[in-house]
């Protein structure tokens, strides 16, 4: 008896451990679930049914590779990305990236605008009110919260994400079909469906995460002895993000694929493809889950901006400091914030692809370099002394990088010259 008193004890306190240390890793690899990634996924299932459900697992694979690296590099140096790029390979190196970082993440905050103005239309509402509103909302919450007080509320809408598994089952898919396709690797040579691949690895590992992720764990203050469980929050993370993917991916190939109309312009087109065919429930709790993505997401990628930019300039930094103690931190994080409102409000749907465009091809320039810096660091003793990475953890993690590396490079070309491979 006091034997098993005694394990349920220890299991308790590692509980208790691990709940201390969660929230980085979840709330980075959610966030990947932006309105940019749930229209990719929704177009996935709208135009190619079950099939490309067999990319997620390998897809998580390498998210899991890329986020454990910089979540350990935290952890054991104590300093985020984008610092130790400064020390390590200099200023002008790290202010040349830090300058792209800031145009791509600009790029990307718009998207997330785009986003909210997309769910918000499903319910009739203006986007020149709920743009405003979404912007003042997540300055608010940034500005005037602690870091404890912030980490709490962006794990409360993670929970949000539940919205796309529930509609997903009223939607009635065949789950036989579903996971044997995603057990079952299906190729098809159509350049079409090429495009589609690059796209759903493109969405899903992009610069900012990598950045954000160090910075949080910094800041979180994990120690070496607690990394198992900053590790199992990591996992746990990307897991998530791929399955409330696979959810989306199933929701529309169940619903809109098989009606054969499989274009939809955004997310928000999603949502209302699915009311006549999964019902107002369904149509309604995607749109949810479309306006809690966006604003998470344009609450993230400015912080994220504006943690490794002030880091790789050596400034302040920091939810918790002040705006007087950290103020190039909290003005990058407002310029952010507002021109990526203003663009949505002031420029028509048509002006605003070609910003996100561009912080797409930007993604898919930065992502290898971004890579290979991290696995340069993390294999340096000096730096990670035994955490440094293990031979079979670099031929997976430079397998990684080089398939990577290829995918994104092709995602670039093909978003520039679509005509070239789509036509």
């Amino acid at each position: 008896m006091a034997l098993k008193s005694k394990r349920f004890k220890n299991i308790g306190i590692k509980l208790m451990i691990f709940m201390s240390v969660l929230g980085p890793g979840i709330i980075t690899a959610n966030v990947d679930n932006d309105a940019g990634g749930i229209y990719t996924y929704s177009v996935a299932g709208a135009k190619y049914g079950f099939s490309l459900l067999w990319t997620l697992i390998p897809i998580t694979v390498a998210l899991i590779i890329v986020q454990e690296m910089v979540g350990r590099m935290g952890v054991v140096t104590g300093k985020g990305l984008a610092d130790l790029i400064r020390e390590e390979y200099g200023f002008r190196t790290t202010f040349i990236l830090m300058v792209l970082l800031i145009i791509t993440d600009l790029g990307n905050t718009v998207s997330e605008f785009a986003g909210l103005a997309s769910g918000t239309s499903v319910f009739h509402m203006s986007r020149f009110i709920a743009v405003p509103l979404g912007a003042i909302f997540v300055w608010l919450l940034v500005v005037k919260g602690s870091y404890r007080y912030v980490e709490k509320v962006f794990l409360a809408a993670c929970v949000v994400y539940l919205a796309y598994p529930v509609s997903c089952l009223l939607a009635h898919p065949d789950w036989t079909s579903s996971l044997v396709a995603t057990v079952k690797p299906s190729f098809q040579f159509g350049s079409g469906y090429l495009y589609m691949v690059i796209g759903l690895v493109g969405t899903t590992i992009a610069p900012w995460m990598q950045f954000y992720l160090q910075s949080a764990v910094v800041e979180k203050g994990v120690k070496i002895k607690d990394y198992i469980y900053s590790r199992m929050d990591v996992i746990v993370g990307c897991i998530m993000t791929d399955v409330v993917a696979f959810f989306i991916i199933v929701a529309c190939a169940a619903t809109i694929y098989v009606t054969g109309h499989r274009d939809i312009k955004d997310a928000g087109d999603a949502a209302m493809a699915l009311r006549p065919l999964a019902g107002p429930a369904a149509s309604g709790l995607f749109a949810l889950g479309l306006i809690n993505a966006s604003l998470f997401s344009a609450c993230i990628l400015p912080l994220a901006t504006a943690y490794y930019v002030c880091e790789g300039l050596g400034l302040e930094s920091g939810i918790n400091k002040s705006f007087n103690e950290a103020p190039a931190f909290y003005w990058l994080y407002s310029g952010l914030i507002f021109l990526g409102m203003l663009a949505v409000v002031l420029l028509s749907e048509d002006q605003q692809v070609p910003i996100i465009l561009l912080s797409q091809v930007a993604n898919g320039v930065l992502l290898p370099f971004v890579v290979i810096f991290m696995l340069q660091l993390t294999n340096r003793e000096d730096i990670m002394g035994k955490y440094k990475n293990s031979r079979f953890f670099n031929i997976i993690a430079w397998a990684t990088c080089i398939v990577m590396i290829v995918l994104t490079a092709m995602l670039a070309i093909t978003t520039v010259m679509p005509g070239k491979f789509l036509g």
